[in-house]
């Protein structure tokens, strides 16, 4: 049975890697599978789906007006999985039309993305995917100052931590630290 997977991590915890890991394993079965990511994520072109290790595929971009129900529905072939990056863009009628495709379709989705933004708040991608989500998974790692676990992601601009603005700052480890509570609060204490 097809359930709506949400597996989220702060920076750094590997979703697009395990996207293209889930992926690639599903494709050596012969079992295809389509790749979604948001269309707000320009950093490597729109409809990329790109690890910091190198790794990247082409995707389905998501805008604000697409039905992805739709989208999955006109498919020539149905895929076994439906893979989707940088979630936490989704709108709330996105999160329900991929709900819809495991409902209606019988088509397993895996959503990875953040679960809060730089300003400690839930995205609204994330937030609909937390109360829809048939199965939900922490990714896990490190504080970027600290052994302890990264819950919380530190904006960066010239050196110096941000805690307000605009929610969506596209970015990676030029802007973005994954960090743990403490140091999200105090990030000039470098270690315990």
């Amino acid at each position: 049975m097809a359930q709506l997977f949400f597996k989220y991590g702060a920076m750094n915890s590997g979703k697009t890697i395990e996207i293209l890991k889930v992926a690639h394993n599903y494709e050596e079965q012969d079992k295809p599978v389509v790749l979604m990511t948001s269309g707000l994520d320009t950093r490597d072109g729109v409809g990329m789906v790109s690890s910091r290790i190198g790794l990247k595929r082409e995707a389905i971009p998501i805008f604000e007006d697409t039905n992805v129900y739709d989208v999955v529905k006109a498919l020539d072939v149905q895929p076994y999985c439906i893979l989707v990056d940088e979630s936490q863009f989704l709108s709330k009628h996105h999160v329900i039309e991929f709900a819809t495709v495991v409902d209606e379709l019988n088509i397993p989705v895996m959503a990875f993305g953040l679960k809060n933004d730089f300003r400690n708040e839930l995205f609204e991608g994330s937030k609909y995917l937390l109360l829809y989500a048939d199965k939900i998974e922490e990714l896990k790692t490190i504080c970027w100052f600290c052994h302890k676990k990264a819950i919380m992601n530190l904006h960066y601009i010239n050196g110096q931590p941000v805690y307000e603005g605009d929610q969506v700052q596209i970015g990676g480890n030029e802007a973005y630290y994954p960090v743990c509570r403490k140091h999200y609060f105090h990030p000039k204490d470098r270690m315990d």
